[in-house]
């Protein structure tokens, strides 16, 4: 049933949409055929930030871009996520594939995610790592959200992952904390990240490192750096959506 509602869903995208948005679709839409919507085992989306209607992520900063570093280190993430079980959508095919922050979290939606993580680095004056989570509502391309349930789930997410970033990178990196995403710029203006305001799961934004820091740069440059940053966010996703926790649909 699912795969001949996929393939009709298809023809309609492949005639009224951009080719990249239809490869969007389609992801969605395998992970639906194999199964990721059932309550079997948790389904976990990785966000990789960039390239977005907000930035190409590409500008290089101590021999490295954002987009470059989100790519590997949600593959490292993906591959241990799988080995424990889970199942792991991402929301693009390849590195400098464009895809909009609301088609991020529609992907989430689609697939009824235990959680979307999103990868980003940070550029500030500061170093070190942050959590990020919607803590009010914000409108965005005329939608406002995301609902209360999703905030405080959302909010027990970041926690989750804070606590594990904490414990496996030690004195590694700074300890940003956790955030709401109204202490970012773009929260600011509009309450929340757009990805949150259109999203009906829990979400987080990791931003891993402060890539204009030269110390930063250097550690998630390396691959053991890398490997420790998948490995301390695959933790923190493990103790909020453990394997034999009953999944909750929005």
């Amino acid at each position: 049933m699912a795969i001949r509602a996929a393939r009709g869903t298809v023809a309609t995208l492949l005639t009224g949409r951009t080719f990249l948005r239809a490869a969007a679709e389609l992801m969605i839409f395998a992970a639906v055929a194999s199964g990721q919507t059932t309550t079997q085992r948790p389904v976990i989306v990785i966000d990789p930030g960039h390239p977005s209607e907000v930035s190409s992520g590409a500008t290089v900063q101590n021999g490295t871009s954002e987009v470059h570093i989100a790519w590997l280190v949600a593959q490292r993430l993906a591959t241990l996520l799988k080995a424990k079980g889970y199942r792991a959508v991402m929301t693009k095919s390849s590195e400098r594939q464009m895809v909009t922050n609301i088609e991020r979290a529609e992907i989430a939606n689609r697939v009824h995610a235990s959680l979307a993580v999103r990868l980003h680095c940070d550029a500030s004056s500061d170093s070190g790592y942050a959590i990020y989570y919607p803590d009010r509502l914000g409108t965005a391309h005329g939608k406002t959200g995301p609902s209360d349930d999703v905030m405080r789930r959302s909010g027990a997410a970041a926690e989750s992952l804070h606590v594990s970033l904490a414990r496996i990178l030690g004195g590694r990196l700074k300890d940003g904390g956790v955030r709401g995403d109204s202490k970012t710029a773009v929260g600011e203006k509009q309450g929340a990240l757009t990805g949150s305001i259109f999203s009906e799961v829990p979400v987080a934004l990791v931003e891993m490192v402060t890539l204009s820091n030269k110390r930063d740069a250097g550690f998630i440059k390396g691959r053991a750096g890398r490997a420790l940053m998948a490995e301390a966010i695959a933790d923190g996703i493990i103790r909020y959506a453990p394997l034999d926790k009953p999944r909750r649909h929005p």
